[in-house]
C-alpha cells in the first residue's frame, strides 16, 4: 500500500524522506493499532527532525520471504527518485527480515533512521554501528527461523497424532475440538460429493472434464466464493489420500483420526484409472455408441467401433489399424454390421443365465450350506495376515532399539519402517476384505443370482452407456467372428451359463429337480477346488 505525500513550497528545501511501516500478518492489521503507531511515530520524528516526507509504504503481510509489494515499490521509488536519500522505519525487524532484503538497501546508498532503537544508519556511519545494525539483522532473521522451525516441529508432532496439521481439501474442514485442539471434521454439504465424486471416476468410463461437470452439477464449489472448481483441483481431490483416512506427513503414512470418505479400495481404484491402468483405451466420439469399445476384431485384433450412416442407423466395423490391415483394407475394414444385429446376439448371449424359481432356491439352499467352508478359509487368512502384521511389528520395534544403541541411523530406520508400515497397512486392509467378505458372503451371492436371472430384461431397457457397463460386467474377451459375437462369461456367471444349458440337456432324460441339483453341487464343488 503507497500513499503520496506531497510537500509544501516550504518543504522543497528540507531533506525529502520516505516512511516505511510493516505488520507481520493480516490479524495485527485487524486490531487497528500497529500501522496507526507507527505512522504516528515516523511522522512526528519526521517534524522533529525538520524531514517532508514525500510517500507512505505500508505492506501488511508477512515477511519470511522477499517480494512484499509496497517494500518492491519503495525500493523502485529510491532507485528512480535520486533526490530522496532518507527512509524512516519503526525499528530494524520492520524493514527486513531475511538477508536478501538488507543487501537490496544497503545497496540503495540511502540514510536510514530507526526511531524507536535511537539509530541512523549512513555511509558516514561508524564501523561499529553497522557492525550492531548487522547483528540485528541476523538476530531478525534468526527470529524468523526459529518461528519456522517451532511451526514445522508443532505441525509434525500434531501430524504423529494422527490430526491433520494444516489447511483442509474441500470436503472436510478446520474445527476446534472437545479439548481444544484443531482438527478435521466432515464438511456435510460437500463430503458426499467428493465420495460420489470417486465413485463416478472409478468406473473409468469418463474423463476428468465429466467428472468435473458431473461435480458441478452436484453442488461441488468453492464454500466461500461459490465458485466452480476446476478440473485440476478434481484431479488434486482424485489424488488426495487424505480421504481414505490417511496421509503422508514427511514421507510418513499416518493413520488419522477423522472421519474416512472414501474406502481405500475405491482410492487405489482410482489411482490405476488416472494412472491409465484400467482407463478405456477406446476414444470416444461425440455420440454414445453402446458397444464401442467392448468388442476386437477376430480377423486383426482391432476395436470394433459405431458409426452412424445416412444420419440415423447405427453400423459397426473393424477400426484397420493393423499392419496387415493397412496393407490389405478390404481384409476386415469394410465388414460392416448394424447395432441391433448386435444387439440381438448380446441379448440372446444374456438370456442363457436364465434359470426358474426352483434352481433360484435350490442355489441360495446351497449357498447356505457352503457358507461354514468359506468362513473357515476367511478365518485362516485373517490368521495368516495378523501374524505377519505382528511379525512386522516386532521388526519395527526391535529396529528402534537398534537405533537407539546406535546400530542404525535414522534414516535407515525411518526408511525400513516406513516400508513395513506400509506392508502392514496392506495386511490391515487384507484383514478387513476378509471380514467384509465373509459378512457379505451369501447376501453377495443371492444378489449376483438376481443379476443374472434378469440380465437379459436389463439389457433391454437400459440406455447405452449402461448397457456397455452391464456387458462388461458379465461378459469378456468379446470378439466379433464371421458375423457372430463371441464372448466368455466372467466368474460366477460362466457356472451359471453352463448349469443352466446343462440343465435343459439333461431334463429330458432325467427329473428337473435332480438334474439341476447334480449339475449345481458339481459346479459348486469345481469352484470351491
Amino acid at each position: 500500500m503507497k500513499r503520496a505525500s506531497k510537500p509544501a513550497p516550504a518543504d522543497t528545501a528540507r531533506k525529502q524522506a520516505v516512511i516505511y511501516a510493516r505488520v507481520s500478518s493480516k490479524e495485527q492489521e485487524k486490531e487497528g493499532f500497529s500501522i496507526p503507531a507507527q505512522l504516528k511515530l515516523l511522522k512526528e520524528y519526521a517534524a522533529a527532525n525538520g524531514l517532508a516526507l514525500a510517500q507512505e509504504y505500508i505492506d501488511v503481510e508477512t515477511a519470511k520471504q522477499t517480494g512484499r509489494a509496497a517494500f518492491g515499490e519503495m525500493i523502485a521509488y529510491l532507485r528512480a527518485h535520486q533526490s530522496v536519500r532518507v527512509m524512516l522505519v519503526e525499528k530494524t525487524d520492520r524493514l527486513y527480515r531475511n538477508l536478501k532484503d538488507w543487501v537490496t538497501v544497503d545497496e540503495l546508498d540511502v540514510e536510514m533512521h530507526f526511531p524507536k532503537e535511537g539509530v541512523v544508519l549512513s555511509r558516514e556511519s561508524r564501523s561499529s554501528e553497522k557492525f550492531m545494525h548487522g547483528i540485528k539483522v541476523l538476530m531478525a532473521k534468526n527470529y524468523i527461523d526459529n518461528l519456522s522451525e517451532e511451526a514445522r516441529k508443532g505441525m509434525q508432532e500434531k501430524a504423529e497424532q494422527g490430526i491433520w496439521p494444516t489447511k483442509t481439501p474441500l470436503g472436510y474442514r478446520n474445527i476446534t475440538g472437545p479439548d481444544g485442539k484443531k482438527v478435521i471434521a466432515v464438511e456435510p454439504m460437500l463430503a458426499p460429493i467428493v465420495t460420489r465424486l470417486f465413485e463416478w471416476y472409478a468406473r473409468g468410463d469418463i474423463s476428468l472434464k465429466e467428472a468435473a461437470r458431473k461435480a458441478h452439477a452436484a453442488g461441488l464449489t468453492y464454500p466461500k466464493s461459490g465458485a466452480k472448481v476446476p478440473v485440476s483441483t478434481v484431479h488434486t481431490i482424485l489424488r488426495n489420500r487424505l480421504y481414505t483416512g490417511w496421509f503422508e506427513w514427511n514421507g510418513k503414512l499416518i493413520q488419522g483420526k477423522h472421519e474416512a470418505l472414501v474406502p481405500f479400495e475405491l482410492w487405489e481404484r482410482v489411482q490405476g484409472v488416472l494412472d491409465g491402468r484400467f482407463a478405456s483405451k477406446a476414444k470416444r466420439g461425440k455420440h454414445d455408441f453402446a458397444f464401442s469399445g467392448l468388442i476386437g476384431c477376430h480377423a486383426c485384433g482391432c476395436a470394433v467401433v459405431g458409426e452412424i450412416k445416412k444420419e440415423r442407423y447405427v453400423y459397426y466395423h473393424c477400426t484397420g489399424y493393423a499392419d496387415k490391415c493397412q496393407g490389405n483394407p478390404a481384409f476386415c475394414r469394410r465388414k460392416y454390421v448394424r447395432e441391433e444385429v448386435l444387439e440381438t446376439q448380446f441379448t440372446e448371449l444374456l438370456g442363457r443365465l436364465k434359470f426358474d424359481d426352483e434352481v433360484l432356491e435350490w442355489v441360495r439352499d446351497a449357498l447356505h450350506a457352503s457358507h461354514a467352508d468359506e468362513r473357515h478359509e476367511h478365518e485362516e487368512a485373517i490368521k495368516r495376515h495378523e501374524a505377519e502384521y505382528k511379525r512386522l511389528q516386532d521388526r519395527i520395534n526391535a529396529m528402534y532399539v537398534d537405533k537407539l544403541d546406535g546400530l542404525v541411523d535414522t534414516g535407515f530406520y525411518d526408511r525400513m519402517s516406513n516400508q513395513w508400515r506400509e506392508e502392514q497397512n496392506r495386511c490391515q486392509r487384507e484383514i478387513e476384505r476378509h471380514q467384509n467378505a465373509d459378512k457379505s458372503y451369501k447376501d453377495e451371492g443371492v444378489a449376483l443370482l438376481d443379476l443374472a436371472r434378469n440380465a437379459q430384461r436389463l439389457f433391454s431397457t437400459q440406455e447405452p452407456r449402461e448397457k456397455r457397463r452391464l456387458l462388461n460386467f458379465v461378459l469378456s474377451n468379446c470378439t466379433w467372428e464371421d458375423g457372430e459375437v463371441v464372448a466368455t462369461f466372467r466368474q460366477p456367471f460362466d457356472m451359471l451359463a453352463e448349469t443352466t444349458i446343462s440343465a435343459a440337456r439333461i431334463e429330458a432324460i432325467e427329473s428337473a429337480k435332480s438334474a439341476k441339483s447334480e449339475i449345481w453341487l458339481g459346479n459348486l464343488d469345481s469352484n470351491q477346488d
